[in-house]
């Protein structure tokens, strides 16, 4: 952002408009419906501090999530905490938390930075029903040749909430650490970056068009990649290819 004191208000207010978390009854209707394929409970955590402008969206969004999920022996299946960087300073560190809002999920294996706002919520909640089913919906080639990944990986995807396409690729991502997990390797790390919200790290990449893929600091595809094709992007990472 830059210009006047005035052109950074008015693109603040317009930020907070486009992150702005509100479902109308039709859509909180349909988000239940979605959620009835949960099978097993699923906690996220949401790293907040005060100087952020955007972590009430954030909670706000994980809190109506969790609210219409279904429930097994009367506990909801989705679950929702806050960690504050007052209290909880070391499990900032530990977990390698730099910006605010974070969500993790899987301990950490999928991370949204930002708010996951428009498009991005329908990624966000697939992610969550799949977790919970343990179903990645990837191929069996393709679970089969991310046993070939072996070196630590970390998959950044660059969205923004106006693109159509951008859950596709984030989706993508969370399930091959998804399966990674299962795996027990866990050396798959998902990140989801809102790029209006920080924009330093688009910037960082060169980055003009989302989805943005990057694998270890490297824009690796730009684009909705194909399962294996994606899988194969990380397996040449790990033998230096």
């Amino acid at each position: 952002m830059g210009g006047s004191s005035d052109q950074i208000n008015d693109e603040i207010s317009q930020l907070k408009e486009l992150l702005m978390v509100k479902f109308s009854g039709e859509e909180l209707k349909a988000l239940a419906e979605a959620l009835s394929d949960m099978r097993n409970e699923v906690t996220a955590y949401t790293f907040i501090d005060n100087d952020c402008l955007f972590c009430n969206e954030a909670v706000k969004l994980m809190n109506t999530i969790s609210a219409v999920s279904p429930k097994h022996n009367d506990h909801k299946l989705f679950k929702h905490s806050i960690i504050h960087r007052s209290t909880r300073r070391d499990l900032f560190e530990k977990l390698k938390i730099e910006r605010v809002p974070t969500t993790i999920l899987l301990n950490g294996a999928i991370r949204y930075v930002g708010v996951p706002a428009g498009e991005e919520i329908r990624g966000l909640v697939e992610t969550i029903i799949r977790i919970s089913t343990s179903e990645s919906g990837l191929s069996s080639s393709a679970v089969k040749k991310l046993e070939e990944v072996e070196c630590d990986i970390k998959v950044r995807v660059i969205v923004t909430p106006l693109c159509p396409y951008c859950p596709y690729a984030v989706l993508l991502a969370n399930m091959t650490a998804l399966e990674a997990f299962k795996q027990g390797k866990e050396n798959v790390v998902a990140e989801i970056v809102e790029a209006f919200e920080n924009p330093d790290i688009a910037d960082s990449y060169g980055i003009t068009n989302v989805p943005a893929i990057i694998v270890n600091d490297v824009l690796a595809y730009v684009g909705v990649p194909y399962e294996e094709e994606f899988i194969e992007i990380l397996r040449k990472v790990c033998h230096g290819q």
